[in-house]
């Protein structure tokens, strides 16, 4: 069948609780169920940051954030590390970047052939011109409203948590523009006799959500299911949480009437269910293409998000601060592939965003990027869950870590972190087998403190055996690496070093055993 080509759809915030195959009461995801249905779903699925673009960057370089050094939006072009595109460009394929890029300047630009940045402010040049132009033509470009919510008066809303219906069409939004975008340059490459590499980044279910018509009408007037924590008292949970919460209890953000609190924030469900099944549309409009097109049993089609969100739960409309959350740190993952994977097989072992471009490598026979942290979970993808890949799933913010490990997951926060409100320090743990909405704060029970102390060495053991530094005292040869693939090295003065101008973690590992057998 020759190399197979990949398609890689990254949402922006989907909870990975709001599928229909995953049970939500309301939420209509027929494309993403029939995916799941015909492909690999994972039940732990965990992003390495809470944030857009440094969580983006993990997936493009499989580097965790402490090594890659991002945990802010956009920045400077991370000179030197390589990206998923750049390596399978080299190896022949067509790359194409679209959508919701929202990375480091001219980064991943450059390591792509077809490259449309939809949304203004979130790339260098702005809104990708040929997507203002297709608006323009229809007398719609200000009427765009992922950025900012179109109000009753005719003012513009930036970033509003209101919800209501949006005045493009499907076709004309952000998910439909670049669902047709991706099938164009698939049909390109089919002629071309390439293989495609290409990523489309759907903004939406982020904020503002203002779904096309028919999808908010889907949910218009529907008895809509608040989450089971959307109010409770929030006793034990970290202090930012609760005043976060309390916040959105108080303040005036309603942008439409009635404005009250209870109203608005259904109407935010309604967006954001409606936001997801807009998504959904996009995803089955680039499957039934890939289908038409005969080549599904040669392409593998990925689906998840950069991070989760709230969707109401813990009373909250926005994402921050969602390190504290597992509606924030786990996503939803799909991987889809007629006649390679078996379908409907759900995985329940950890895996994480860096393990996306070690597998998709793997798969296309490429060598792996020696620059990324991830792991190959291909054996996971033909049903074999024998062995554990990851012993924890961590999700970075720049002080706080978030741990999943079993049924537990445990956030650990400095010291310093809430010294006013807890002096001695302050955690989180909660066994999300038996409170799956996060209510009850386990680490206040002391019966609980060995539980904390284990996954807290876990995490020191993780941060110190996962860091790429720039050089170590000595270093393995590591001939086998270097033989498979010396594209990726460099050598200055006694040091082997990658394109990031980093060191493998596993040199170090095998250099300590040969210090430790040589004392």
């Amino acid at each position: 069948m020759g190399q197979p080509n990949i398609l890689f759809i990254l949402a922006d915030q989907h909870n990975a609780k709001v599928l229909g195959h995953k049970g939500h009461p309301n939420v209509k995801t027929p494309h993403l169920d029939r995916m799941a249905q015909e492909g690999v779903s994972f039940d732990r699925a965990i992003v390495q940051n809470p944030i857009c673009t440094p969580s983006r960057i993990c997936y493009t370089s499989g580097q965790y954030a402490h090594n890659h050094g991002y945990y802010g939006l956009s920045g400077p072009n991370p000179n030197g590390l390589p990206t998923v595109f750049g390596h399978f460009r080299r190896h022949g394929y067509t790359t194409a970047a679209m959508g919701k890029i929202h990375c480091p300047e001219n980064w991943i630009e450059d390591d792509c052939d077809i490259f449309h940045e939809t949304v203004a402010d979130c790339s260098i040049g702005g809104q990708s011109p040929e997507y203002a132009a297709f608006l323009k033509e229809r007398g719609k470009l200000e009427l765009e409203d992922h950025g900012a919510m179109n109000g009753p008066d005719g003012a513009k809303h930036e970033q509003s948590m209101d919800s209501n219906p949006s005045p493009l069409t499907f076709e004309e939004s952000q998910e439909g523009w670049v669902a047709d975008k991706a099938i164009e340059i698939m049909k390109q490459a089919q002629a071309d006799g390439k293989p495609f590499f290409i990523e489309t980044s759907l903004p939406r279910p982020h904020q503002c959500t203002a779904p096309s018509v028919p999808f908010w009408q889907w949910y218009d007037g529907e008895a809509l299911q608040l989450p089971p924590n959307a109010d409770y008292d929030m006793e034990g949970k970290a202090p930012n949480l609760r005043r976060s919460a309390a916040g959105w209890r108080n303040d005036d953000w309603a942008v439409f009437e009635p404005k009250t609190f209870s109203a608005a924030r259904l109407r935010k469900l309604q967006g954001y269910l409606g936001a997801v099944s807009q998504v959904d549309a996009a995803t089955g409009r680039m499957l039934d293409a890939i289908r038409e097109l005969g080549i599904e049993e040669n392409t593998i089609v990925v689906y998840t998000s950069d991070h989760g969100d709230y969707a109401c739960e813990h009373g909250i409309m926005e994402k921050a601060p969602g390190i504290s959350s597992d509606a924030i740190t786990r996503v939803p993952l799909i991987w889809w592939a007629p006649g390679r994977f078996e379908g409907g097989t759900v995985v329940k072992q950890i895996v994480e965003s860096v393990d996306f471009s070690t597998t998709v490598c793997a798969l296309a026979g490429l060598p792996p990027m020696l620059t990324s942290d991830g792991k190959d979970i291909t054996p996971y993808l033909n049903g074999d869950e024998s062995e554990e890949l990851h012993s924890i799933g961590v999700t970075e913010f720049a002080w706080s870590k978030s741990v999943r490990k079993g049924k537990y997951r445990y956030i650990h926060y400095p010291r310093q972190f809430f010294r006013e409100e807890h002096p001695n320090g302050f955690c989180e743990l909660y066994d999300v087998e038996t409170d799956p909405w996060e209510m009850t704060n386990l680490a206040l029970d002391p019966a609980y403190a060995r539980t904390i102390s284990e996954l807290r060495t876990e995490l020191l053991d993780w941060i110190i055996s996962t860091t790429r530094p720039k050089t170590i005292g000595l270093q393995a040869k590591l001939d086998d690496l270097i033989e498979m693939d010396p594209t990726q090295f460099g050598h200055a003065y006694n040091n082997n070093f990658l394109a990031d101008g980093k060191v493998h973690p596993d040199w170090i590992e095998k250099t300590n055993a040969w210090c430790s057998n040589y004392s």
